[in-house]
């Protein structure tokens, strides 16, 4: 492919560790073994107060294999799992791969006919999931579909703090139509030998989230998975076995890739917290000490804003990470002026089996001067990011277009959806649907979503740009920004915004505080305020709940 963008000017950004060939291992069982060998004493997991080192992780896990292998599961069988932060899904992802399945991750907080949709175009043999989201409602949905093992989990077990913020649940009578998790691991069961999994060979069916129309199956293979946890270690000034906290969802390609897949690939400590609540992830940095972490702009936002939150509790880290929606450059200032800490933006999607570029540790993301948005980052050394028009041809340099990105760790396509692969992925080449632009020194920046662009008589409007604004209003602690219908105009510019804690602000206020810093048609005709803005689980704003309530 000839392109203006296929020198890499970001290459010379990079250090030689960051632009050094790298060999991954096979897949992540591959490297999971590799820091058994090298560490089998060392702690794997930690939750709460309980601890599992990598030897008894192993054997957990080569235990959930042999049954699983035991009940029927052939190779490249789908394996869904439903669970929280917890050991239980390390287990049982490690589980079904040394079983040679494939997992469908699935989101905790999925309906019932969310479920139903994947369990059946994934056509799902075994589900590992709660012990109360089965006996709440998962037990029907599996009874309707292809599903014909079943385990379950008590998040109580494998801890024993049973901290009441996010375990205040009781256990549950053992299910008869579906085996304990903890229990089949204990058992002592021997993996399959037969099984062994290969680089190309599908790792996830990660559904991505929906945006337009129904959840699309991102096939992320081993060697995509392994390739970016292996430019994570080599990349990132975190020693070997150091510690990182899982704060976004495992079930999420981030979490999956950046947190679980670097520090098996470091032989690290993954500390877990069931799920967010920024009270108790501040007392986990406390105890754990961890040096790395990455999670959205919306958690951190909530960190910063708890009343018990202090410098010492980010003192640990040597590098943390946002990504799944582009950080305002308020909040990093912010962020770094009261606890210490530079948040390094980051850029990618399910598709991208999760980064595709990032602020390197030695620099600090550069603001364009023109639009105020900060730099997502530079493209890794074997990645060819473009900008292109609707033809697929190049833009030129600071000009806006789609991104578009080619590289080993980028699916080779949707589940099963041979139509929607060509679409998204001719000739291999991913576009994202995000608008951005690349200055000439390589430095990416993310414009918005492509279906996102207001149009207000005419002029693009887009949101980020606006809540960039709103992010800098001291009262302002969340922002959404999205179009409504309007007679005169087309479309009019909307903001709903959360506030900080013991912050007031009127809406007609907070108008004209962006009418005096951003173009007439730019800025919101209408605020509205709310105590908390809809997020996914993974912690990303959702404009889309803003812009068709109900």
């Amino acid at each position: 492919m000839t392109s203006i963008y296929t020198a890499k000017p970001w290459l010379g950004r990079l250090s030689d560790a960051q632009r050094a060939p790298i060999t991954p291992p096979a897949t992540v069982v591959h490297s999971f073994r590799a820091a058994v060998d090298r560490a089998p004493g060392h702690t794997a997991l930690a939750y709460f107060d309980g601890r599992l080192t990598y030897r008894e992780t192993d054997a957990l896990s080569d235990s959930v294999a042999g049954h699983l292998a035991a009940r029927g599961l052939q190779r490249g069988d789908r394996v869904a799992i439903m669970l929280q932060n917890t050991p239980h899904f390390v287990i049982a992802l490690l589980g079904a791969w040394k079983a040679g399945a494939t997992v469908v991750p699935l989101n905790p907080m999925y309906k019932s006919a969310e479920v139903a949709h994947v369990l059946s175009d994934a056509d799902v043999t075994a589900l590992i999931c709660s012990d109360r989201a089965w006996e709440g409602y998962l037990r029907d949905s599996a009874a309707d579909s292809s599903v014909r093992i079943a385990l379950t989990a008590c998040e109580l077990d494998l801890q024993s703090r049973d901290d009441a913020r996010v375990l205040g649940f009781d256990r549950l009578a053992p299910a008869d139509d579906a085996d304990d998790l903890v229990t089949v691991a204990r058992q002592g069961l021997a993996a399959p030998q037969d099984r062994e999994l290969t680089s190309g060979d599908v790792a996830l069916i990660s559904y991505t989230s929906g945006t337009s129309g129904t959840p699309k199956g991102a096939m992320n293979l081993h060697r995509g998975i392994v390739y970016n946890a292996e430019r994570q270690r080599t990349g990132h000034p975190v020693p070997e076995g150091a510690c990182y906290f899982a704060l976004a969802p495992l079930f999420h390609i981030t979490g999956m890739v950046c947190e679980l897949a670097a520090c098996v690939a470091n032989a690290g400590t993954l500390a877990l917290a069931y799920r967010f609540d920024a009270g108790v992830v501040l007392d986990a940095f406390a105890e754990h000490r961890p040096a790395y972490t990455v999670g959205p702009s919306t958690a951190f936002m909530a960190l910063a804003a708890h009343p018990s939150a202090t410098r010492e509790h980010f003192d640990s880290f040597l590098v943390i990470s946002s990504g799944g929606a582009p950080v305002p450059p308020a909040l990093v200032e912010k962020f770094r002026a009261g606890f210490g800490p530079y948040l390094r933006n980051g850029y990618g999607l399910t598709e991208c089996t999760a980064p595709c570029a990032s602020v390197p540790p030695e620099h600090e993301a550069p603001v364009d001067p023109a639009s105020g948005t900060l730099s997502v980052g530079l493209p890794g050394p074997d990645t060819l990011v473009r900008i292109v028009d609707e033809k697929g041809q190049d833009v030129p340099f600071g000009e806006p277009g789609e991104i578009a990105v080619s590289g080993p760790q980028v699916v080779p396509g949707y589940w099963r959806l041979p139509d929607a692969t060509a679409e998204a992925f001719p000739d291999g080449e991913l576009r994202t649907g995000d608008i951005g632009f690349m200055d000439a020194d390589g430095w990416l920046y993310v414009v918005d979503r492509k279906k996102d662009m207001i149009n207000a008589s005419g002029f693009k409007v887009w949101p980020r740009e606006v809540e960039d604004v709103l992010y800098t209003h001291p009262a302002v602690r969340e922002a959404a920004v999205v179009g409504i219908a309007d007679d005169y105009r087309g479309e009019t510019v909307k903001a709903y915004v959360s506030l900080r804690p013991g912050a007031a602000a009127e809406p007609a206020e907070i108008s004209a505080y962006c009418a005096q810093r951003l173009a007439a048609y730019k800025y919101p005709r209408e605020v509205e305020i709310l105590a908390e803005l809809p997020k996914t689980t993974s912690g990303k704003i959702l404009r889309r709940e803003l812009r068709f309530p109900g």
